[in-house]
């Protein structure tokens, strides 16, 4: 299972934010390709990316800065923000990202995103955001009437190369990832799925190993390596020895399921 270090892009900063509040950004650091550098160094083998200004704006933003980090990684960098079009998607492919990650569109134009994954086969993602199992867009200020399950079927359907399925109540607390929800969802689909948000401890990351037989493939961390909660060295070696058996079970994550 890979783990996979988040840079949120906003106003050319690395930020955190609380729960897809815009207002509640806490900026980590001012050089984002440095922080990039940074994570490959401590045994990163994929960097995510959120191109926080893209969703509120509905295009890519950050492009430069996003052109400068897969310059200098030698790694696969996949990034979400605002591609809600053909353009936009093929824009940031130029740059050398390994795959883009459709949000919105996925809700608001399905078939966008089946002619995506037959004109650049293996490199489009989708992020599926739930708020209480219902997808958000826009950045995360709307939800809309669409079940996380049903929406992910059809996506893996048109062939997507991976599901990264994020619980907002989650992201950003520290709390823990939703397990319930994430067993339920990678159950429902034959793509790999990315776990993200709520990530505390290596010991959430450890229990997430329980899941990967149904096809959780990876964890996005974001918050926690930013506060030091989690060493993304110790994080790397402990899930690649790690035994999930002796992980406690996630008492909390039924509320959230």
């Amino acid at each position: 299972m890979e783990v996979i270090p988040a840079i949120d892009l906003l106003d050319g900063r690395c930020v955190r934010l609380y729960q897809g509040d815009y207002n509640a950004a806490e900026t980590f650091g001012e050089d984002p390709v440095s922080m990039a550098r940074q994570w490959a160094e401590q045994g990163a083998t994929r960097l995510h990316l959120v191109d926080l200004d893209g969703a509120k704006a509905g295009r890519p933003v950050n492009g430069e800065i996003v052109a400068a980090i897969v310059r200098s990684l030698s790694i696969p960098v996949q990034i979400g923000g605002g591609l809600r079009d053909r353009d936009s998607v093929a824009e940031v492919l130029s740059w050398g990202v390994d795959r883009a990650i459709l949000g919105t569109v996925a809700v608001e134009n399905p078939d966008l995103v089946r002619q995506l994954c037959e004109e650049f086969p293996g490199r489009i993602a989708v992020g599926i955001d739930a708020r209480d199992g219902w997808v958000a867009t826009r950045g995360w200020l709307e939800t809309s009437q669409v079940k996380a399950t049903e929406l992910a079927q059809t996506m893996a359907d048109f062939g997507v190369a991976a599901i990264i399925y994020t619980d907002i109540h989650r992201d950003g607390t520290l709390e823990g990832p939703n397990r319930d929800a994430l067993r339920e969802l990678a159950e429902a689909v034959s793509v790999p799925v990315i776990a993200s948000g709520g990530v505390s401890s290596v010991t959430d990351l450890l229990g997430l190993l329980s899941l990967e037989s149904q096809g959780v493939t990876g964890a996005i961390v974001g918050r926690a390596l930013y506060t030091g909660d989690v060493s993304l060295k110790e994080a790397v070696r402990a899930v690649g020895n790690g035994r999930w058996q002796d992980v406690p079970p996630d008492l909390g994550s039924s509320a959230l399921a």
